[in-house]
């Protein structure tokens, strides 16, 4: 599949990915992005919360493994299909990290590859579909929840991963895929709460 970047999803890339470097955000960002912070900030609210919840907890664990698994799986589906090569591997002068060090594509740097797996962002659709699940089964993380997404997905624009674009769909497919599994859930139980705060 031929996939054409927008003009406006170009800039928003190159504003992310060239603007704003600094010492901090290249040494935070790989942090952010990685699946390990996903995970500690996840078990970490879990943890905090266990003493007042108890073996709540573990359901909302696995209740939020399912969304994030669903959501992983309905990325790489559609990655396979669209095909689109990471701005890394396409744009000059493009920074990422490669075995841990910061490098640039040179300005008279080429595309070689033809097929690549950008489009959407998993990572984006991770982290939205497991802040989706905390907002609804924890009320107390509301007003800090997208704070996770928001940094995942900057993350990926400044690491020269992602496009915007692929971003946003990311975004979608996790919104998407938490409420799926939150759906099918209360139908299983008939409509009964599940036994989590917010459930």
């Amino acid at each position: 599949m031929n996939f054409m970047t927008p003009s406006w999803d170009l800039a928003l890339f190159e504003f992310a990915n060239g603007v704003f470097r600094n010492g901090l955000f290249d040494w935070l960002m790989p942090l952010i992005s990685s699946a390990v912070f996903l995970w500690l900030i996840v078990l970490g609210g879990l943890a905090l919360g266990a003493r007042r919840y108890g073996k709540a907890q573990l359901a909302g664990l696995l209740i939020l493994a399912l969304a994030v698994g669903a959501a992983d799986g309905g990325t790489n589906l559609v990655k396979k299909a669209t095909g689109r090569v990471r701005p890394l591997n396409a744009l000059a002068q493009t920074h990422f990290v490669e075995d841990g060090q910061w490098q640039q594509r040179p300005a008279d740097f080429v595309q070689t590859k033809v097929h690549g797996n950008s489009y959407p962002s998993a990572h984006a659709a991770n982290a939205m579909a497991a802040a989706v699940l905390i907002w609804l089964l924890w009320p107390g993380t509301r007003r800090y929840v997208w704070a996770m997404p928001l940094l995942v997905g900057w993350s990926r624009l400044y690491l020269g991963k992602h496009y915007p674009t692929d971003v946003l769909m990311g975004w979608l497919f996790g919104i998407g895929a938490a409420l799926a599994v939150w759906i099918v859930l209360k139908l299983v139980r008939g409509g009964r709460p599940l036994g989590l705060p917010g459930g």
